[in-house]
């Protein structure tokens, strides 16, 4: 990963993020990927038990895993 610092509001842009993003290697991306896991489940450790997630139509799908 390449630390660059901005204090710009143009750097902040989903488009910028997003090529911010596409920028890292494999590795790097399921390095954040668990990161932002380890945040929210440091944060809220309950949200992996919640059932009441809703999917929005055209934007999102919510998979729940079937167990036998």
């Amino acid at each position: 990963m390449t630390s660059l610092i901005s204090h710009s509001f143009e750097d902040e842009t989903p488009e910028a993020k997003a090529r911010w993003f596409r920028s890292l290697t494999v590795d790097e991306r399921i390095a954040m990927l668990c990161a932002w896991t380890d945040l929210v489940l440091e944060n809220n450790p309950e949200i992996a038990e919640r059932k009441d997630a809703q999917p929005v139509t055209g934007r999102i799908r919510v998979l729940t895993l079937s167990r036998r």
